[in-house]
C-alpha cells in the first residue's frame, strides 16, 4: 500500500510540474504576440498616408490638412512625452491611438518618428 501511495505521490508531483511548465509557456507566448509591432511597419501603414515614408507631410492628405514636417525643429524641439501625447491621445484631425495599437507601441512610434531623416 505504501508503494501506491509514494507512486501516486511521483505521479501528482510530475503532474503538477509539468502543467505549471505548460501555464508558463502559455503565458510567455501570449507576452510575446502583444509586443510592439515594429515601428517602421506601424508606421508606414497608421502614419504613412498622411505624414509621408520620410516624415515631410507632403502627400494629398498631409498639404490638405498643412501638417508640420516631423522633421522639423519644432517636432524635434517636442518632448517625448509631448509627442507621446500626441500619437496616444491625438490632436486636431489626428485620431489618437493609444487605444488600438498600445501605450508601447506609440512610444515606439515616438523613437522612430525621432530618427526621421
Amino acid at each position: 500500500m505504501r508503494q501506491i501511495i509514494e507512486q501516486t505521490k511521483k505521479v501528482l508531483a510530475v503532474t503538477a510540474i509539468a502543467g505549471v511548465a505548460v501555464f508558463v509557456s502559455i503565458r510567455t507566448n501570449a507576452g510575446a504576440s502583444a509586443a510592439p509591432a515594429s515601428a517602421a511597419a506601424t508606421y508606414k501603414s497608421k502614419c504613412g498616408s498622411c505624414h509621408g515614408a520620410n516624415g515631410s507631410g507632403q502627400t494629398t492628405a498631409g498639404k490638405a490638412m498643412k501638417l508640420r514636417d516631423l522633421r522639423s525643429a519644432e517636432v524635434r524641439g517636442q518632448s517625448d512625452e509631448q509627442l507621446l501625447a500626441i500619437i496616444a491621445k491625438g490632436k486636431g484631425k489626428m485620431p489618437g491611438y493609444e487605444k488600438s495599437l498600445g501605450a508601447a507601441t506609440c512610444k515606439a512610434l515616438v523613437a522612430y518618428i525621432k530618427e526621421l531623416k
